[in-house]
């Protein structure tokens, strides 16, 4: 009970994280909500009438394939955020697994990764997706796109841990460990892993924000799942309908505002994260 007091006290004076936990908490209370009183079968072509503006029957309006957009709203939140926790959990797995490696062992191992990693940073990522998403196009679907997506999500994580576990390593308890006969492994699973966890958790978030924004950024060229109603295939269809020069606003502002409601959140946990990994950043009431 106190641990629990504890917690939820520092998240009082932690704002940035109580905010972005907050924001994330009314998308998802949306979703859960509008799954009570939506067919989200109506996010689907020629479920309902084509552009109706908002009204009782239809709060968020229909867009021009007859799709009701609130369905298409509480139907593709979930699956653009499925998108992002899929690449980032890839990409910050795997990039942690090379960066303990790298950075732990050092020697050849680590010039051989850190070459790896820098000369793909250097690589215009978006053009690397937009390759890899016309190869199969024709058969994509939202774990594909997460797949695609985190085939480059592995690459900032890499160098960002390794510098990290580069300067614990040099540490005294880490010498010490070494010392009483702890493993390589043993000592990064039980000495510098417990310590990076809040710097590991704010690079997961960071890099689900990251892959969530490439994926929209396919989709919305028309490179992503057709069939699927993600924020960024309803953009893609704004974009190719003409919706804003013909005035049907009410087709692209309720995609803007849950987008830009993610990445607030998203961003601002980053922030609360990034407090509690550099002590340096702690606030004391």
């Amino acid at each position: 009970m106190n641990a629990l007091r504890g917690v939820m006290s520092y998240t009082g004076r932690n704002r940035s994280l109580l905010v972005g936990t907050l924001l994330l908490l009314a998308l998802v209370l949306f979703v859960v909500i509008g799954r009570m009183f939506v067919d989200t079968e109506d996010a689907r072509a020629l479920s309902a009438p084509s552009l109706r503006s908002p009204s009782w029957d239809y709060p968020f309006g229909t867009d021009r394939q007859g799709r009701d957009l609130l369905a298409v709203m509480v139907a593709g939140t979930p699956l653009t955020l499925r998108i992002g926790f899929i690449a980032g959990f890839l990409g910050v797995g795997i990039g942690s697994v090379l960066a303990f490696t790298a950075g732990f062992y050092r020697g050849m191992t680590d010039t051989i990764i850190r070459s790896v990693a820098d000369i793909g940073l250097t690589v215009p990522g978006l053009l690397v997706l937009i390759l890899i998403a016309v190869s199969v196009k024709s058969s994509l679907t939202v774990n594909e796109m997460a797949l695609i997506v985190a085939s480059l999500a592995w690459l900032y994580p890499t160098r960002t841990i390794r510098a990290q576990v580069l300067t614990l390593r040099e540490r005294g308890y880490v010498e010490l460990a070494a010392m009483s006969g702890m493993g390589g492994l043993e000592i990064i699973f039980l000495e510098l892993m417990p310590s990076l966890l809040p710097y590991l958790a704010a690079t997961l978030v960071s890099s689900v924000s990251a892959a969530i924004l490439a994926s929209i950024g396919l989709e919305v060229l028309g490179l992503g799942p057709m069939d699927s109603p993600t924020l960024g295939m309803t953009l893609y269809w704004v974009n190719f309908n003409a919706a804003m020069i013909n005035g049907w606003w009410w087709w692209w502002v309720p995609p803007i505002v849950i987008i830009v409601t993610v990445f607030l959140g998203l961003f601002f946990v980053t922030i609360g994260l990034d407090e509690i990994a550099n002590p340096r950043l702690r606030t004391s009431t």
